[in-house]
């Protein structure tokens, strides 16, 4: 899942050396806190936060295939 993220988030955005994905346990679910450029910060989240809502949504959809709960935290 990790490594997903992290090849999602280097694709959109112009500085992809700054992208860093850490990962921690919340209980039953893991979270993915996706961090990059704060000038490549809007090409994550998108207009109206679309792109962020799609990143989400393809975590989440992969995730339940393995039959894990997994959300994404996009940190500043």
């Amino acid at each position: 899942m990790k490594e997903l993220l992290l090849y999602v988030a280097k694709q959109l955005v112009d500085d992809p050396e700054a992208v860093t994905v850490t990962e921690r346990e919340d209980g039953e679910s893991t979270v993915l806190e996706l961090r990059v450029a704060p000038e490549d910060m809007g090409k994550v989240i998108g207009r109206q936060g679309r792109i962020a809502k799609e990143i989400r949504t393809i975590i989440k959809a992969v995730s339940q295939r393995d039959g894990k709960r997994v959300t994404v935290d996009i940190v500043d």
